[in-house]
């Protein structure tokens, strides 16, 4: 997909569903991540936080044009910080 903006709901939706984005792992040299990050998110993981009621705001600029081929143009605006 491209670059989002984390949101609280979002890190605590991607924790519910195993992946968990902001405990520190000093071991992978991973400081966790918060709210107000940009992190690049894969379309598929966006999309389930989508239909979770969750999904982070896109910066759309830095979305590549294949995320098109999962999440349709009118769904990616709604959600576009551009």
């Amino acid at each position: 997909m491209g670059v989002v903006i984390l949101t609280d709901e979002f890190l605590k939706f991607s924790l519910e569903v195993g992946n968990d984005l902001s405990t520190p792992r000093p071991e992978f040299d991973f400081p966790g991540l918060k709210p107000g990050q940009k992190w690049c998110l894969c379309a598929n993981r966006w999309l389930e936080a989508y239909e979770g009621g969750v999904a982070p705001p896109i910066i759309t600029e830095s979305t590549n044009i294949k995320t098109l081929d999962i999440i349709d143009f009118e769904t990616i605006a709604l959600y576009s910080l551009n």
